[in-house]
């Protein structure tokens, strides 16, 4: 299901490999933590890079998209993979 909702995320610095992911969501106050993050790719729309992370929780995929001009996060798209 096409959405675009604000989310509250934690996410990780994994300074070895120079990357971030989320490890949790907080989403109409339901707490999920991600048990796999997928596919991870940027985009640029005007002078805004966008960074986008496709994950899973434990039973719902979420794709969500972070903006790195003032660090907020949108949930893009839920499925429950059926």
């Amino acid at each position: 299901m096409k959405i675009k909702e604000p989310v509250s995320v934690s996410f990780i610095y994994d300074s070895d490999n120079n990357k971030v992911y989320p490890k949790k969501l907080l989403w109409k106050g339901r707490l999920y933590s991600i048990r796999q993050v997928g596919f991870h790719h940027v985009f640029k729309k005007g002078s805004t890079l966008f960074h986008v992370f496709s994950v899973s929780s434990e039973n719902l995929f979420f794709r969500l998209i972070l903006d790195t001009k003032n660090l907020s996060w949108k949930i893009e798209e839920i499925s429950n993979g059926f």
